[in-house]
């Protein structure tokens, strides 16, 4: 019981630092581990899973990815996430990635899409998810995670300019 009291005490007292530093501990502690977990995800996806049909490879290229073949879904029971890493669940956690309640519908990992299988991908959703393939190839999925953590801290995840990019292409793509 004493042992369960000083983990909770722990975690508590690492949510708090979490509120506190959160972009300092973001930058030091869980991104590096993150974007190490997010790179053998997206490898995993490229061997294994389907390529674009020919109208989704028209609507990769309009959106302007310069390697549109590299492109594969991936259909899941789960989209990933790195539930082993105390560290990156608990974060997770508090940013609302994951939890109870919280279903992860699609997420991009460099030319990886993870899709959750019952999901209706539309034209429309895999435009979205589609540049944020094009968000990577144009920096890096490093410089993407970085960057959308700290836009999630400053802007919250419906304001993160690589959201509002993305939602253009939901909007421009939803009557095809």
């Amino acid at each position: 019981m004493k042992l369960l009291k000083i983990m909770l005490i722990l975690l508590f007292i690492l949510v708090a630092a979490v509120m506190v530093f959160h972009q300092k501990i973001i930058a030091a502690l869980v991104l590096p581990p993150y974007i190490e977990w997010a790179a053998a995800t997206e490898v995993s996806g490229l061997h294994q899973w389907q390529a674009l049909d020919a109208e989704q490879l028209l609507i990769a290229k309009e959106i302007g990815i310069q390697h549109p073949e590299k492109v594969r879904l991936l259909y899941v029971d789960e989209v990933p996430f790195p539930h082993d890493n105390v560290l990156l669940k608990t974060v997770g956690e508090a940013l609302g990635f994951i939890g109870q309640g919280i279903v992860n519908n699609a997420q991009v990992f460099g030319y990886s899409i993870y899709i959750r299988k019952g999901y209706d991908l539309t034209t429309a959703r895999l435009a979205h998810e589609l540049v944020h393939v094009l968000q990577i190839e144009r920096s890096s999925l490093e410089a993407v995670v970085t960057q959308h953590f700290a836009d999630l801290a400053t802007y919250g995840y419906e304001n993160s300019p690589l959201e509002v990019e993305a939602y253009k292409a939901n909007q421009y793509y939803k009557d095809r």
